[in-house]
């Protein structure tokens, strides 16, 4: 059985808890380009009531890698969220597959900017951007619409 598939047909109600392990193999599945290795512990605690509604929370801990934003050296990404989900499931037998969840969640609890602490990135890749910035300021200075830089800025 994939412990992401929650088999609620087995059971009429109560509690049941589930581990499991998203990996980067997880994320492939997925077509993720941006996880290039993952190592997610999965906690799974399922209340499912006699009265056809069934709650899941989640503990997601571990970390995933991903490219920085600034040097695109892999960097690693703590991972550690606590999210819930409700399914009201119709008639009949079900199987509920929390994979997408599990992937939605893990993919929403990184930060917007992924990048390596002040100072870790690749020197060469650093020194190369911090002189293309001043190229570009060099050149925005140069530009006539330079006059206008500031015009509302508060006082």
């Amino acid at each position: 059985m994939n412990s992401l598939i929650i088999p609620l047909n087995d059971w009429a109600a109560g509690e049941r808890k589930f581990h499991s392990h998203a990996g980067s193999e997880f994320f492939q599945k997925f077509d993720n380009s941006e996880i290039l290795d993952a190592d997610v512990n999965v906690e799974i605690r399922v209340v499912k009531d006699g009265r056809n509604k069934v709650e899941a929370d989640l503990r997601l801990m571990g970390s995933v890698t991903v490219p920085c934003d600034r040097c695109l050296d892999p960097v690693e990404i703590p991972v550690d969220t606590t999210p819930s989900e409700t399914l009201t499931p119709g008639a009949g037998d079900v199987d509920w597959d929390l994979s997408q969840a599990i992937y939605d969640f893990i993919c929403l609890s990184l930060p917007l900017q992924r990048k390596h602490p002040e100072g870790k990135c690749d020197p060469n890749t650093v020194r190369f951007l911090s002189h293309r910035e001043r190229k570009n300021e060099e050149a925005a200075s140069n530009s006539p619409f330079a006059a206008l830089k500031g015009l509302f800025d508060s006082k």
